[in-house]
Order: structure tokens, then C-alpha cells, then sequence
């Protein structure tokens, strides 16, 4: 899975100045057509004129939609889907682009997808909670809960803490890039599995040092809740939070469960990267667990990120902790526990984390003033102009 874990459940090692392979886009675009924006009326316009006027302007695609066109016709996304949730809570929904490929079939409006490294907030969100009840510590060392666990070169759990882990600072090594994209696909791996895996190899850094993105860190931050709660880490993230804030979307799959259980648009992945797109709907998503595993809808994703700044899932001193970043690369992206904070074209932050797992790619966030927006497209970017035009379109549609 060197392309899957390492481009699939990564959520923003793009963004935030990570390195990954490459592929070239391929995909078919499918047409979509684009009205062209007219002049204003002039003040004398006749009754006629104006009716005719505000029918082109109501047929006229919004700035979402736009972008949502521009990723399908001009990135090759096989598709594309958004919801927005403007200031009083109303929810726009939109989609462009085909569902199945081969069929043709529409887009599901709000379809489930596989959220990737989204699924590294909720993750967050209970260890917070277990830290608000006293018993996880944000500075406790991981040997505290996982004695002699993490051991390997430059590696000891008796110098990382928790905060560490769920900061992506603790210098860990990343397992996704020793894994093949067929692999994983097809294979059940074990939390354990996966920390053995990147325990073969030697740290990055030096625990606290520096910012750098590994799927390890949220593997051992899932293992750690089960040890102090004595359940699974998905029963765990079920009980705390999908079923807390009425997410009716959201799961994580069980052991063994490939296929998605809602409507959903079919998921492609390239690799090698002259190769075909390959449907990756189904697929096994235990390689991503704590780190990457969760399916959800766009419209849950801003339920979940409103519902978290809002402050209905953590207590105030523990929002706060979530809230605290560090520079994530160079453009402009801060990461906090779980957390991120991007810069919009119209001022101010928006929060949120976004997430690649092979097929799918879904970014957005909330604004403190009650904003929300999440993009979903069927295929990982390729190229630094699709990324940016996903960037783009939560953009527009959080300053629109």
C-alpha cells in the first residue's frame, strides 16, 4: 500500500508539505455545462427583460457549484459533492460529475464516502474526553498506558506523550509507506500489526522537536483508549460522539465489513501512476483504524466540526488544549490535537482536518461564526492544480 497509506490516509500531507507519489490525472471528465455570467440589466430594462434576467441568474451554477464543475471537467474527478451550512444552519447540498463510471449512474446528493484521516478528530475528541474525566494525561508519557510497548531506534514510549502523538511531534515513523496499495486492500491488519510494522524502522526526530505527519501516532492514541476504557476504540467513538450528536451517517466499519452501507458514489485510485483508474469501493479499511477507517456524509462532517467548536463534545479547558497548534508546513495550515486551522481568502481561520483514503478525499471545516462546508471528490489529486482547486472550493463556499 505505498500509495494507499502513504497518498490514502495521510490527510493533509500535501498541504502541509509532505511528500507523496505521484500520478498523472486521467480520469474521463465528464461534461458538464457552465452558464456563461451575463452583464447587469441597465435601468431602463423593460418588465420582460428583468423576468428573463432572473431566470438566467437562478440557473446560473453558484460559486460551489462552479468549483464542484471545474474538479470534474477540468481535474478528472470522477465526481464531486458538497454540503454548506451557512450562519443559520441552512444546508445546501451539491454534486457534479458521475457516481459509477461504468454505469453512468447520478451522484448520490450527500453520499457516503470513506473520510480518511478525518477519522483522526473523533479520534482526538475521545482522548480529550478521557482526559476531562482524569484518566488519560495530556503529558503522560505512552508508557504510562502502554508500558514497554513502543521501544526501537530512537524510539521510547517513556519520552513521548500523549499530547505528541495527537500533535504528529513525537518523531514516530510512518507504517503506510511499507505497505502495498493491494495489500491493504484486500488484508486485515491488526492495530498491533501496524505499530509493528513502524517500529522496524528508526525515528524521524526526536520526541517534541519537530511537526511531522504519521498515521503511527493516531494508531497508538487508539490503542491507549482501549487500554484505559476497557472497550473498543469503535465502540468507544460511537457512544461518545456518532450517537451523542446524532450523526446517523457515520460508522466504522467492522472487522472484515469492505463495502459501504448507504448510497454512495464509486471510489478510484491510480497506481502505478501511468496506470487506469481502478474502482476502490470496496476495500478492507483496517490498514487506516484510529488514524483513517470512519465513513461519513459531507453534511455529518460539518455536524461533527460545528458540533466540536461549539463546544457540545469537550469541556472548555480541553477545546482549548484541541485548539492549540503548530506550523504545518509552509502553507499557512497550523495543526493542533487532531485539529487544523487554514487561512480563507476572506479572512480568519476555518477548523476542520480533511482525509485521502484510496478513492476518496474530503476537505472542509467550520468558521468560529458558524460557517460549515465539506468537498468530497472520488479520486485523490494528483497534481498541485486539483488540490488547489479542492482547497478552492471549501473556500468559496465558506466565504461565499
Amino acid at each position: 500500500m505505498r500509495a494507499q497509506i502513504r497518498q490514502g490516509l495521510r490527510s493533509s500531507t500535501r498541504q502541509q508539505g509532505g511528500r507523496r507519489r505521484r500520478a498523472v490525472s486521467a480520469a474521463a471528465a465528464v461534461a458538464i455545462g457552465v452558464m456563461t455570467l451575463g452583464a447587469l440589466a441597465p435601468p431602463a430594462a423593460s418588465a420582460s427583460d428583468s423576468a428573463a434576467a432572473s431566470a438566467a441568474a437562478a440557473a446560473r451554477p453558484d460559486a460551489v457549484q462552479q468549483a464542484l464543475n471545474t474538479l470534474v471537467r477540468d481535474d478528472g474527478m470522477p465526481a464531486a459533492l458538497a454540503s454548506v451550512q451557512d450562519r443559520n444552519g441552512r444546508t445546501s447540498t451539491y454534486t457534479a460529475g458521475v457516481g459509477d463510471l461504468t454505469t453512468g449512474s447520478k451522484v448520490p446528493r450527500d453520499g457516503q464516502v470513506r473520510i480518511g484521516s478525518n477519522t483522526k478528530a473523533f479520534t482526538a475528541v475521545v482522548v480529550l474526553q478521557l482526559v476531562g474525566e482524569g484518566k488519560i494525561g495530556l503529558d503522560a508519557t505512552v508508557d504510562t498506558y502502554l508500558p514497554g510497548l513502543v521501544r526501537g531506534e530512537g524510539i521510547d514510549g517513556r519520552r513521548i506523550t500523549v499530547r505528541q502523538l495527537l500533535q504528529h511531534t513525537s518523531g514516530l515513523p510512518e507504517y503506510g509507506i511499507h505497505v502495498d496499495d493491494d495489500e491493504i486492500r484486500n488484508r486485515y491488519f491488526e492495530p498491533r500489526e501496524l505499530l509493528d510494522i513502524a517500529l522496524r524502522y528508526k525515528a524521524d526526530a526526536a520526541p517534541g522537536t519537530t511537526w511531522g505527519y504519521s498515521n503511527t501516532n493516531y494508531v497508538l492514541a487508539g490503542l491507549i483508549v482501549q487500554k484505559v476504557t476497557g472497550r473498543p476504540l469503535a465502540e468507544e467513538m460511537d457512544r461518545r460522539i456518532i450517537k451523542r450528536i446524532g450523526l446517523r451517517h457515520t460508522y466504522f466499519p467492522a472487522p472484515g465489513e469492505m463495502t459501504i452501507r448507504e448510497p454512495h458514489p464509486q471510489g478510484y485510485h491510480r497506481n502505478p501512476a501511468d496506470g487506469p483508474l481502478r474502482d476502490f469501493t470496496e476495500m478492507d479499511p483496517s490498514a487506516g483504524w484510529a488514524a483513517g477507517q470512519l465513513i461519513s456524509t459531507n453534511s455529518d462532517l460539518n455536524r461533527f466540526f460545528t458540533a466540536l467548536l461549539a463546544g457540545h463534545l469537550l469541556p472548555a479547558d480541553q477545546l482549548a488544549e484541541m485548539r492549540t497548534t503548530v506550523p504545518a508546513g509552509t502553507s499557512g495550515l497550523r495543526y493542533g490535537l487532531g485539529l487544523t486551522s487554514r487561512p480563507l481568502s476572506c479572512g480568519g481561520v476555518y477548523w476542520g482536518h480533511g482525509g485521502d483514503i484510496a478513492g476518496y478525499e474530503t476537505r472542509g471545516g467550520v468558521t468560529d461564526d458558524g460557517r460549515a462546508a465539506n468537498v468530497a471528490v472520488t479520486t485523490i489529486p494528483t497534481d498541485e492544480a486539483a488540490t488547489q482547486h479542492v482547497k478552492d472550493a471549501v473556500d468559496r463556499a465558506l466565504c461565499g
